[in-house]
């Protein structure tokens, strides 16, 4: 329950005095609080998950492509808890409280626990994912999926498709979205940087030395 209370804390603080989440299920104060325990283990466990599944692709590379395998690792897991971050001490101060002042006054705001459950996954989820754009970048590029080239063309391309997310995915304020539309472009741009870095750090023998 501790952990439910500290996840639930920046709404809570936004609710006006006297109001409190409520439980529309039977059992739901007693499986939400597990659930979230389970989910923090995962969230704990994620740089071993994300190890096995590198390591579950990088027989089928190279030697020198293998060299990718604990950077990307870490990078990953660095960029995912860093969007979960951002969004639980950033967006969720900003969204929550403007959310709450476009209450009627007539409406007495006491949020189910089991649908803040839901919807702070699908933000950290979106957040999480979404920092993880320089990775995504690195791996097409080394791939031979996009040339570095193609991806400072596709800037503004990506930007539109950016924005687009951004708007599905987080709540109805403009804070919210722009706050994951600028780290999505600025970590684009990131990407971009450490696409060509790691190209030459992955590179073959042969071709490194011509």
């Amino acid at each position: 329950s501790q952990v439910y209370d500290l996840l639930a804390l920046p709404l809570v603080k936004s609710l006006p005095e006297g109001s409190k989440m409520i439980a529309v299920g039977v059992v739901s104060p007693f499986l939400i609080p597990i659930k979230v325990t389970l989910l923090a283990g995962f969230g704990v466990a994620l740089p071993w998950v994300l190890y096995q599944v590198w390591a579950f692709v990088a027989p089928g590379l190279y030697r020198h492509e293998q060299r990718l395998v604990l950077p990307l690792v870490a990078s990953s897991t660095i960029l995912f808890y860093t969007g979960v971050a951002f969004c639980y001490f950033f967006v969720f101060g900003q969204a929550f409280p403007a959310i709450q002042s476009m209450a009627p006054a007539s409406v007495a705001v006491s949020p189910d626990i089991e649908a803040y459950l839901d919807f702070v996954l699908t933000m950290f989820i979106a957040f999480g994912v979404a920092f993880e754009v320089p990775v995504a970048v690195v791996v097409l590029a080394r791939l031979g999926v996009v040339t570095i080239e193609q991806l400072r063309e596709w800037r503004r391309y990506f930007w539109v498709a950016a924005a687009a997310v951004a708007g599905l995915v987080t709540p109805p304020d403009a804070v919210s979205m722009i706050a994951l539309l600028v780290p999505m472009g600025l970590l684009y741009e990131v990407g971009i940087w450490a696409a060509g870095f790691f190209m030459k750090y992955s590179a073959a023998p042969d071709s490194s030395a011509s």
